[in-house]
């Protein structure tokens, strides 16, 4: 994508959500970090309506050591691979106790090195919680910036290192968060909704697909 036309892209996603956020409910860095572990391979849905009740109870790692790896996964048990997160989170939690007085490092390096945390986390967490301009390239952006030409790549890092290099300096902030939107909302992963997205015009995606009005009448 033309250089132009990927301001003009960031640009229109701006327009339409001038201050985008994570769909996950959390109350600080570390709730931030425990509820984005905990959302692989699972919905933001799904993970708030198990985390209500745990980040009402639990905001810290201490308080995470103190409720323990089996009051964790009555928890979360409504969740995806829970005794596998269940085990991580609690383990990470000893980490950050032990090593960081119980704070969230803001330092990459430092988060990957947390039991369940990947770079896809860590990068959410630097971003949402600290302000970092950085790329966190979930399936959501993956595919979109593969499917509109924003940003092609075989595999996540690919991707998140041409979205660095690519995205202009007013949008670096909240680009990970309008991308991931736009994926899960309108470019779709079985059948994108191109009839009402703002940046169809640009994307590389063809043939765009019909809205179901017009998809019926042409039928």
């Amino acid at each position: 994508m033309k250089r132009d036309h990927i301001f003009e892209f960031y640009r229109r996603l701006a327009e339409d959500n001038p201050t985008p956020v994570t769909e996950l409910e959390y109350s600080n860095p570390y709730t931030l970090l425990v509820a984005v572990a905990l959302s692989a391979q699972s919905t933001d849905i799904g993970v708030n309506k198990a985390t209500r009740r745990l980040f009402a109870e639990v905001d810290t790692p201490q308080a995470m050591l103190d409720l323990g790896e089996d009051g964790l996964r009555e928890h979360i048990k409504t969740i995806g691979l829970f005794n596998t997160k269940a085990k991580n989170v609690i383990a990470a939690a000893r980490i950050l106790v032990d090593k960081y007085g119980g704070e969230v490092p803001r330092d990459r390096a430092a988060l990957e090195e947390l039991p369940g945390v990947g770079r896809k986390t860590a990068n959410v967490v630097l971003n949402t919680a600290f302000g970092e301009e950085t790329f966190a390239v979930d399936t959501h952006i993956f595919r979109v910036g593969n499917r509109t030409g924003l940003a092609r790549g075989k595999t996540p890092l690919a991707v998140e290192l041409k979205l660095e290099k690519a995205t202009p300096g007013p949008f670096r902030r909240h680009a990970h968060h309008w991308l991931i939107l736009h994926g899960r909302y309108i470019c779709k992963a079985r059948r994108p909704e191109c009839w009402r997205c703002p940046v169809a015009d640009l994307c590389a995606f063809k043939p765009k697909t019909l809205s179901p009005a017009d998809a019926k009448a042409s039928a």
